[in-house]
């Protein structure tokens, strides 16, 4: 390209700025339609399985929709084991319990009775999962779900696999068949949080939660939302966010995984091992309730 005399002259260094500038923008603009391109093939899959096109354009088109890797990378860093459970047996921990227990009293006793669990066993729950409400994740979960989804695509599974530290990646095929399980799993979730947001008139992308998607003081999974969740507070809407409803969410999950007043022992770890698939969780949730019950 030809610069002017006059321009070069007067304007040295502007010149090199310039064509920085010219060379950089095709780069540029390339970059952009690739994050706008990002979950082109999603929206496309969802509108197949009969969701509304201008409701998913709509959603995944808000600022706050992304492609997200941090959160999702530690899909495969992740290691149960290495939680410290023993936090949540601490005299401060258990302390809390017993207060929490006292102040949700009647929501508690009710889900007892309909649901017959065991009080201290919802509670052991909420305390493990949330701090009993008070830590409840900020991630947003449509972008964790959408991220997952999107997987299939190698270029975006590629991103994963680079936002993930050297020294914490897995090996490369226990890693791509992690994702194509994932992927799919990540679908269905994302599916089933549409449908939970439509049916309780709440926008998808203002529900924060973990790494995981896992959302409200239950850390209920969006499936788990739209199909176990109760309402606890009878005003006609399920709010994983209220205590109420989670404590009629949790009594309802495990009652449909098989609780039932006075099973052993065995049958209660087998049942609250459904809840989080870690023998780690399920001991220190029936420590917990043991605590409780002695109290």
């Amino acid at each position: 390209m030809e610069i002017l005399p006059c321009f070069r002259s007067r304007f040295p260094g502007c010149c090199f700025f310039i064509l920085a500038l010219l060379c950089l923008a095709p780069w540029a603009s390339a970059q952009q339609a690739a994050a706008g391109n990002e979950f082109d093939t999603l929206k496309q899959r969802l509108i197949k399985d009969g969701f509304n096109p201008d409701k998913i354009e709509a959603i995944l088109a808000k600022d706050t929709v992304s492609f997200t890797t941090d959160s999702v990378s530690l899909f495969f860093v992740h290691s149960e084991s290495s939680l410290n459970y023993d936090q949540f047996l601490s005299k401060n921990s258990i302390a809390n319990a017993f207060k929490y227990m006292a102040e949700h009293k009647e929501s508690l006793d009710r889900a007892q009775e309909m649901f017959g669990v065991d009080k201290t066993v919802i509670t052991a729950i909420l305390l493990v999962e949330t701090r009993l409400g008070t830590y409840l994740g900020n991630r947003i979960v449509i972008n964790t779900l959408a991220t997952m989804a999107s997987l299939a695509d190698d270029s975006l599974r590629e991103r994963i696999w680079n936002a993930i530290p050297d020294q914490k990646k897995p090996q490369r095929d226990a890693f791509l068949k992690k994702v194509d399980v994932r992927s799919k799993w990540g679908y269905e979730e994302l599916k089933a949080l549409i449908q939970y947001a439509d049916r309780e008139g709440i926008d998808p992308e203002n529900i924060q939660g973990s790494y995981a998607g896992a959302m409200g003081i239950s850390q209920f999974m969006p499936s788990n939302a739209l199909t176990l969740a109760k309402d606890g507070n009878n005003d006609g809407r399920i709010n994983l966010f209220d205590h109420s409803d989670a404590i009629f969410s949790v009594a309802n999950y495990l009652k449909h995984h098989g609780w039932k007043p006075g099973i052993s022992r065995q049958r209660q770890h087998e049942v609250l091992f459904r809840y989080n698939h870690s023998n780690y969780y399920v001991d220190t949730l029936m420590k917990i309730s043991d605590r409780l019950k002695e109290g």
